[in-house]
């Protein structure tokens, strides 16, 4: 054991009493975006790092899953772990089948690393640009990962700016395996939802058949969580782009949490309103189920039948 880490200046732990969602989700929904931090005395956090959380463990991840009214999780390593991916396994490990990781890795992880990764539940790798977060390898390094994963059948999670699309549409386009978009492509929700930069990012999605989370109001939103001109729902000014996803690509979108919501500086929502959103923009028992239950166990359990 190490001693624990000393949290960033200003940083916003979760929130640790989550209302009791309202809306009930389907029968095997999947929180396919969540993350765990340390505990960092067991799973000290990488040098490397540009900011450094609070602890957010396996248990709480699961608690909280429990809690929401899921019964799986995707977990996404953590930039504050760099391509340790140690504690993300741990986790996925522990959770006797119900969670599926997303790693990271570097182009000299051997082939004995990556089928121990597969083999632990391991489906994917994350290429992360935000430079506020990391610091992203070089093209050419992130394509030989993308043809290193290809046998094992894994897919690719990007995390990018919504107006740095435009650079790095091309690139995108080269990628030999499937796509996941992370937080619809994070676009500027005071836009226009049927505006030209939104228009791009539905008809990269389009032309790529990726997969979309439509995750992290609480990133996206200008107005916050307070309610709107007589609305009851959280973060309104993001439903717009919610539901536009939903419409157009209901059997290629995925819903995540976001737990334990790293890097927000404003405020920490409240998991379970944030669950309560859900109906806004997937407004049928059909597309719940889509959203929560079918397109992720397709993507992460190919082998089940939702």
């Amino acid at each position: 054991m190490t001693t624990p880490a000393v949290k960033s200046p200003g940083w916003l732990d979760w929130y640790p009493d989550p209302s009791a969602p309202r809306f009930a989700m389907p029968t095997g929904a999947v929180d396919a975006h969540c993350h765990v931090f340390g505990p960092s005395d067991q799973f000290p956090f990488a040098d490397e790092r540009k900011y450094t959380p609070c602890d957010a463990s396996k248990d709480q991840l699961f608690a909280l899953r429990d809690h929401l009214g899921a019964t799986r999780n995707v977990i996404v390593q953590a930039t504050c772990h760099g391509a340790d991916n140690t504690a993300m396994v741990d986790a996925v490990e522990a959770s006797s089948g119900t969670a599926r990781g997303i790693a990271t890795v570097r182009p000299d992880v051997t082939d004995t690393e990556l089928r121990t990764l597969h083999d632990a539940g391991v489906r994917g790798v994350r290429f992360n640009f935000l430079r506020r977060l990391v610091d992203t390898a070089p093209e050419s390094e992130l394509l030989t990962i993308a043809k290193r994963i290809e046998r094992l059948g894994w897919h690719i999670v990007i995390y990018f700016e919504g107006q740095d699309l435009a650079d790095l549409e091309g690139f995108f386009d080269t990628l030999p395996v499937p796509i996941v978009i992370d937080h619809m492509g994070r676009p500027d929700v005071t836009a226009p939802v049927d505006g030209p930069e939104f228009d791009r990012f539905l008809r990269f999605v389009d032309r790529n058949n990726a997969w979309v989370k439509v995750s992290c109001p609480e990133r996206l939103t200008v107005i916050g969580p307070a309610a709107l001109h007589g609305e009851s729902s959280a973060y309104i000014d993001v439903v717009p782009f919610e539901r536009k996803v939903v419409d157009e690509f209901p059997d290629s979108v995925l819903w995540g949490s976001d737990w334990p919501h790293p890097n927000l500086t404003d405020h920490m929502p409240d998991d379970g309103l944030v669950v309560d959103r859900i109906p806004l923009f997937a407004p049928t028992p059909e597309l719940q189920h889509k959203l929560l239950v079918a397109n992720p166990t397709r993507l992460y359990w190919p082998n089940e039948t939702a």
